[in-house]
């Protein structure tokens, strides 16, 4: 007889994953999706989003793949900001769900 187990994970890959750095990775990739999104849109090449951000060129390429570990969120929130971007970051209270964390929406 075969036992079925039921793997339940979080809304999180990345915690299901292990990383300890979880939440902000996940910040983090969603400021990189948007950051990409505008390079694409406009057409940019490497060097020229490093100029634009004040990024070195393989800073840059480290975005464009995803590897956001030795890149901080400020460094992210600035970027788009010298993309022409209005970075808003709003505080609450979690209230009586007791929902606690970080969300972005971008």
């Amino acid at each position: 007889m075969k036992i079925e187990k039921e793997l339940v994970g979080t809304e999180n890959v990345l915690v299901d994953l292990g990383f300890e750095d979880a939440e902000e990775l996940s910040v983090k990739a969603v400021l990189a999706v948007k950051l990409n999104d505008i390079i694409d849109r406009r057409g940019l090449n490497q060097t020229e989003v490093a100029g634009l951000i004040g990024m070195t060129q393989p800073k840059v390429s480290q975005i464009r793949h995803f590897k956001l570990q030795n890149i901080s969120l400020e460094r992210l929130l600035q970027a788009l900001v010298s993309l022409d971007q209005h970075v808003e970051i709003t505080v609450r209270s979690a209230g009586r769900s007791k929902r606690r964390g970080i969300t972005v929406a971008a």
